[in-house]
C-alpha cells in the first residue's frame, strides 16, 4: 500500500506541480499589480467588515473557517518535515509560495463569491460552482467534487489526527486509541451543528490557538535575539545553494518549501474559496482580499514561528537525498518532534506539553473546515438538495477515518494527504487560469469604486458576468 501511494504521489508532486503553482502566483501577482502588498491595510479592515444573515456568515466567520482549514499539522510538523527533507532553506521558498499564493487565494475566493448560490437554506460555493457556472464544463466540476470530497473526508483527516494522537503519546503518553476517541466524539458533536456551529466555534479558537502560539515562538526569539542575523543569513543561504553544509540540496530546498507551502497555506489548492463564499458581503473582491491576507497569517506567521523555533535551537536534522543525513543534532527522531525539542530547550517543564495542547487546536480546528469543504461538495453534486442519509453518511465517514489516522502509520497519513492536496491544486490552477477574466473585472470594478469614495457594491450583470444567481442586483 504504501509502495502503490508513494508512486501515485510522486506522479502528482512532479516538478509540473511545483511550476503551475509558482507560474500561476506570479502571473495573477502582475495581473493584479501586486494586489498581495498594495492592499494590506485594506485586507485587514476588511476582516471586521459585515454581519452574519440568515444565508451566510459574517466576513471574520468566513475568514476563521478558512483560517481553520489552512493552520494545522503543516504549520507544526508540515514545516518541520520541510526542513528535514530541504534544510533550512526550505523556509524562504515556503515564504515564497506564501507570498505569490496570496495572489492565486485572492483570485479563487473571488470567484467562489461571484459564482456562489443559495442552496439547503445557506451561502454554497466553491471550485465545482465556479468551474460549471463559469467554464460551462460540469463534468469537470463534477470530477473536481468527487476527488475534494474523497481528499477531505478520507484522505487528509488522517493527516490531522495521526499528528495528535502522536503529539499527545510523547507529551502525556495518552494511547492514540484514547485520543482518537475523544477527537472523534469532538468532531461529531461539532460538525452535527453545521456550518452556523463551525463558524462560531472557529472565530472563538482561532485567534486564540494563532495567538498562543506565536507569543511562544515571539519569547524564544526574544531570548534568541542576536541570533537572529545569523539565522535569516543561514535560510537565505540555504535557499540559493551558497550554504555548504547543505550544499548539493537546492532541488529539494524548492521541492519540498513550494510542497509543504501550498499543504500549510492552501494557496490555489481550491479548499479556501468555500469558506469564502459562504461570507455576506456586499462584493466578491472584499472577501477575495480578507482570502487573500489569511495566506500571511498562515505561512509568514505561523510557520515562521515554528521554523524559527527550530533553527534557534538547532533541534532538527537534515536528510541526505543519496542516504543518511547532512545534519543530525537529534538522532532517532523524526520531524514530528522537533518543534517540541525546540520549545524544551527554553522551556523543559511545559514544552511537549504546549506543543501537543497547540497542534490539537490546529489539527482539530482543520478537521471542521475540512468537512464543511465536503459537506459543500456533496450539496453541490445533488441538485435538488442533499438527503439527510447523504449528510449521515458523510459525517460518518470523516469520523472514521479520522479515528484510523490515529492508529496508522504517519507516513502512509502523510502520503495519502500530499495526494488529496496534489489532485485539488492540479484541478483548481487550472480552472482559476481559464477562469481569471471575472476576477479581474471584479477586481477592478472593486477598486474603481474606492477611488470614487464610495462602498463598493457588485452587480454581475453590469459587468458582463454572466450565470450568477446572488448578484443580479446590487447587493446593499
Amino acid at each position: 500500500m504504501e509502495q502503490i501511494a508513494t508512486f501515485i504521489n510522486d506522479i502528482i508532486w512532479s516538478n509540473a506541480l511545483i511550476l503551475l503553482c509558482i507560474g500561476a502566483g506570479i502571473y495573477f501577482s502582475v495581473a493584479t499589480r501586486f494586489l498581495q502588498i498594495r492592499y494590506i491595510k485594506e485586507m485587514i479592515r476588511l476582516l471586521f467588515d459585515g454581519q452574519a444573515s440568515n444565508q451566510g456568515v459574517s466576513s471574520f466567520q468566513a475568514f476563521s473557517i478558512a483560517i481553520s482549514g489552512r493552520v494545522g499539522t503543516g504549520n507544526i510538523v508540515g514545516v518541520a518535515t520541510a526542513i528535514a527533507m530541504g534544510g533550512p532553506g526550505a523556509v524562504f521558498w515556503m515564504w515564497a509560495i506564501a507570498f505569490l499564493g496570496a495572489s492565486s487565494a485572492f483570485v479563487e475566493a473571488t470567484l467562489g463569491q461571484i459564482y456562489k448560490v443559495v442552496k439547503d437554506g445557506q451561502f454554497r460555493g466553491g471550485p465545482a460552482y465556479y468551474i460549471e457556472k463559469g467554464l460551462g464544463i460540469k463534468w469537470y466540476a463534477m470530477l473536481f467534487a468527487v476527488v475534494t470530497i474523497l481528499s477531505t473526508a478520507l484522505f487528509l483527516p488522517g493527516v490531522q489526527s495521526n499528528s495528535i494522537a502522536s503529539s499527545m503519546f510523547n507529551a502525556f503518553e495518552i494511547p492514540v486509541w484514547a485520543t482518537g476517541t475523544f477527537i472523534t466524539i469532538l468532531l461529531g458533536l461539532i460538525i452535527f451543528g453545521g456550518v452556523k456551529r463551525i463558524g462560531k466555534v472557529a472565530e472563538i479558537v482561532v485567534p486564540f490557538m494563532a495567538g498562543a502560539y506565536i507569543l511562544m515562538g515571539a519569547i524564544i526569539v526574544c531570548i534568541n535575539i542576536t541570533e537572529v542575523p545569523a539565522v535569516f543569513s543561514l535560510i537565505f543561504r540555504s535557499a540559493f545553494d551558497l550554504e555548504p553544509a547543505f550544499g548539493g540540496i537546492f532541488g529539494m530546498a524548492v521541492a519540498w518549501g513550494v510542497k509543504r507551502g501550498i499543504y500549510s497555506n492552501e494557496a490555489g489548492q481550491g479548499t479556501a474559496p468555500h469558506a469564502a463564499s459562504a461570507a455576506e458581503v456586499s462584493h466578491p473582491v472584499k472577501q477575495g482580499l480578507v482570502q487573500a491576507f489569511s495566506v500571511y497569517v498562515d505561512t509568514i506567521f505561523v510557520c515562521t514561528t515554528t521554523a524559527l523555533m527550530i533553527i534557534f535551537t538547532g533541534q532538527y536534522n537534515v536528510e541526505n537525498p543519496a542516504g543518511g543525513f547532512i545534519l543530525e543534532n537529534i538522532p532517532g527522531e523524526g520531524p514530528s518532534s522537533f518543534t517540541q525539542f525546540a520549545v524544551n530547550t527554553h522551556f523543559p517543564a511545559v514544552g511537549s506539553g504546549f506543543v501537543a495542547i497547540a497542534l490539537l487546536f490546529f489539527a482539530f480546528t482543520t478537521l471542521m473546515a475540512y468537512y464543511y469543504i465536503a459537506e459543500t461538495n456533496l450539496s453541490y453534486l445533488y441538485s435538488k438538495g442533499t438527503k439527510k442519509w447523504m449528510l449521515w453518511s458523510l459525517r460518518g465517514l470523516i469520523m472514521i477515518a479520522t479515528f484510523y489516522g490515529t492508529v496508522k502509520s504517519a507516513e502512509l497519513a502523510w502520503t495519502f494527504g500530499d495526494i488529496g492536496v496534489g489532485l485539488m491544486a492540479w484541478l483548481n490552477f487550472i480552472a482559476i487560469i481559464l477562469l481569471r477574466k471575472p476576477a479581474f473585472i471584479a477586481f477592478n470594478d472593486y477598486m474603481a469604486q474606492r477611488k470614487q469614495g464610495i462602498k463598493p457594491v457588485f452587480n454581475a450583470k453590469k459587468l458582463g458576468i454572466k450565470n450568477t444567481s446572488e448578484w443580479g442586483d446590487d447587493k446593499t
